[in-house]
């Protein structure tokens, strides 16, 4: 397979607006290109557990300083490499987060939105722009990457969408991403497609799709409403009938197709 290796970074015109890659779909021909067969697509969904899919099990991982399961690990290798050789080092801010980690996540910003006078319903519907309740995080399975360029200048706020349009320092990069992520197996999950509900755009959170779609599948055929009522948590208390069902049909669902 080629991978473009003669791009550079300053050979790539980066517009305020850039168009995304797309596939028509991710069905058996297309996981096959990716190292993927029928039968083990099959045989993923019935692999995890419920503690697997809620961040509460103790998953093998491997990285340095980031952690994703193995096929996600070897794929992002691969994909660092080739970005390195167009002159994008490729950053890992967020990685493998378990339940414990989101849950300190959510409590520090329910804590500083009701602290700032936000009532616990606002607080709540603030978190969830970006932020994920525990137990539903796609972080939580070892298939999703937050990056960024380490060779750019680093901004304070790294995962702001600015960063990756118009002048920003990860432009280039965004760009490069959009060409070459999916031939390794990454897709952006969060879109800036128009009328996507949900989580607001992330152009900086990435998925292996060859194990994070059979994921989600066995993730969806979970009680998750259950789960959420009886989750104790900061704020769990006004998680209602309509809000669980909004949560789980937006933030949980409205995603990029390609990764359904």
């Amino acid at each position: 397979m080629e991978f473009w290796n003669n791009t550079s970074r300053n050979d790539i015109n980066c517009n305020p607006i850039i168009p995304m890659v797309r596939r028509d779909f991710i069905g058996i021909s297309a996981l096959g290109m990716i190292g993927v067969s029928l039968s083990s697509f099959s045989m993923l969904q019935s692999e995890f557990s419920k503690d697997d899919l809620m961040g509460k099990s103790n998953p093998l991982l491997f990285g340095d300083g980031y952690k994703l399961r193995k096929d996600a690990y070897e794929a992002f290798l691969k994909m660092k490499t080739e970005a390195l050789k167009s002159g994008f080092k490729i950053k890992v801010v967020s990685s493998y987060r378990n339940y414990a980690h989101q849950n300190r996540i959510w409590e520090r910003k329910y804590k500083k939105f009701t602290t700032k006078g936000l009532s616990p319903i606002k607080a709540i519907q603030k978190i969830i722009e970006y932020s994920t309740i525990p137990g539903t995080s796609r972080h939580h399975w070892g298939t999703d990457l937050d990056i960024v360029d380490g060779n750019a200048p680093q901004p304070k706020g790294l995962l702001l969408a600015e960063n990756f349009e118009g002048d920003g320092p990860f432009c280039k990069f965004k760009e490069w991403m959009d060409k070459h992520a999916n031939s390794f197996g990454f897709y952006l999950v969060y879109t800036d497609k128009e009328n996507r509900k949900g989580f607001k755009y992330e152009p900086w959170h990435y998925s292996y799709a060859p194990l994070s779609i059979p994921m989600l599948k066995a993730y969806q055929k979970l009680d998750i409403a259950t789960e959420l009522k009886k989750a104790n948590l900061l704020g769990s208390n006004f998680f209602s009938e309509d809000f669980i069902k909004q949560y789980i049909t937006e933030n949980i669902s409205d995603i990029n197709p390609e990764l359904l």
